[in-house]
């Protein structure tokens, strides 16, 4: 059964225009925060095959990207051979960029990791001392693409082996996950999203 369609005379932000799909993203997830490790891992992979594309393109995709690469599952994405690859980049239903697919497989490396030494939730919350960060702005442009966080959080990331994985791809996968409430204050999530206590 599908959900009933969004209530497009609510007051949102503006960035999902009237898309149906793009408009329960926003409703439903953009601004959550998440702290289940393997689906900030899934967020994070798909942040990094955005780049140079728009999100619509990746949500559609999403799917299929979870079938193609097994859930998102690390512990099976490190085992991904030549052969693996190859299959990969003739699934249509996916974004078929060789580099991003190798570089997903070592993401995964490092994400066991990251899990070995604190948990990757804990890692990435601990640069918000564990709390989501509850901005203010009026409209979206005064939404910030980065942060000087988001390139600290990059630059870590990067260090410890991650690709793709820029500062504006963090800053995206932060508001993503509710690591900062970047709502704008008139839309009726911001409220919602700045009243969820962590779990």
């Amino acid at each position: 059964m599908n959900p009933p369609p969004p209530d497009l005379n609510l007051h949102r932000c503006t960035w999902p225009g009237e898309n149906p799909l793009y408009v329960d993203y926003h409703d439903e997830e953009w601004g959550v925060p998440e702290y289940d490790d393997q689906q900030l891992f899934e967020k994070l992979i798909l942040d990094g095959f955005q780049a140079g594309l728009s999100w619509i393109t990746i949500l559609k995709k999403r799917d299929a990207f979870r079938e193609a690469f097994d859930g998102f599952d690390p512990s099976k994405i490190v085992k991904y051979d030549d052969a693996k690859i190859d299959a990969l980049m003739n699934d249509a239903g996916i974004v078929r960029n060789r580099s991003k697919i190798v570089a997903t497989i070592g993401n995964a490396r490092t994400y066991l990791d990251i899990m070995e030494e604190t948990g990757f939730s804990s890692y990435l919350w601990n640069f918000m001392d564990g709390e989501p960060l509850q901005n203010t702005f009026a409209t979206m442009d005064d939404v910030p693409a980065e942060t000087p966080l988001s390139k600290t959080i990059s630059n870590d990331l990067k260090k410890r082996g991650f690709r793709f994985c820029g500062p504006t791809i963090v800053y995206a996968f932060m508001q993503a996950v509710g690591m900062v409430n970047d709502h704008i204050v008139p839309c009726f999530r911001h409220e919602q999203c700045a009243a969820m206590d962590k779990r």
